[in-house]
């Protein structure tokens, strides 16, 4: 039985970002795995990097604050770590950058020779407005990849990483009748991503 973290980053929770986490939810504990819901706004988390938590690079025991160690705790004990996002001017919201800086810290997340992450599984998993074809012809899709699965995944130890895009994910030019089918298909398609990257 795998223990997953689900962060959550949208400050709706009637919008299809939360209805996919919910949805992901769901899977992973019908699966019998177990999930811990760390929804960023509904918990209020702060994205700014305060002298608390800035990285000191001559004291990698730093303590950071209780709030950054308390996120600390909950990556420690997951297996697998499932992050789902809108995609907001070609980047995840400025809360998952804040979750970032202030948790996945030095002394932590990297600056160890023995990573402590290594060994977990984590997928990325973006609602994205446009089509794959606008993402791929302009590269954007790599650079989030690059980003998000190398930058800050494998750079903390984590070798087994995947980034996802869910594409057409903008509900608002979709006629209204139209609407739930194409949320069927994106909840499917975040389940087959799931399967995909984080099997149980």
């Amino acid at each position: 039985m795998r223990h997953t973290l689900l962060v959550l980053a949208h400050p709706r929770p009637d919008s299809l970002t939360a209805r996919t986490a919910a949805q992901m939810q769901l899977r992973i504990k019908e699966a019998g795995g177990t999930v811990d819901l760390l929804d960023l706004y509904a918990e209020d988390s702060d994205p700014r990097l305060t002298p608390a938590d800035e990285p000191d690079w001559e004291d990698r025991e730093k303590r950071y604050s209780p709030e950054a160690h308390a996120h600390m705790d909950r990556i420690t004990a997951a297996d697998d770590i499932l992050v789902v996002f809108p995609v907001w001017w070609f980047a995840p919201p400025a809360v998952v950058k804040g979750w970032i800086d202030r948790v996945w810290n030095y002394g932590f997340a990297y600056g160890r020779s023995r990573p402590r992450l290594a060994g977990k599984r984590m997928l990325w998993l973006g609602l994205a407005g446009g089509t794959y074809e606008d993402y791929a012809k302009t590269g954007l899709a790599t650079a989030l990849d690059l980003q998000l699965r190398v930058g800050v995944s494998e750079f903390c130890g984590i070798a087994e990483s995947s980034v996802t895009l869910l594409h057409g994910t903008e509900l608002s030019g979709v006629p209204q009748a139209l609407r739930p089918a194409r949320v069927a298909e994106v909840l499917e398609a975040a389940g087959a991503a799931l399967d995909d990257h984080l099997p149980r």
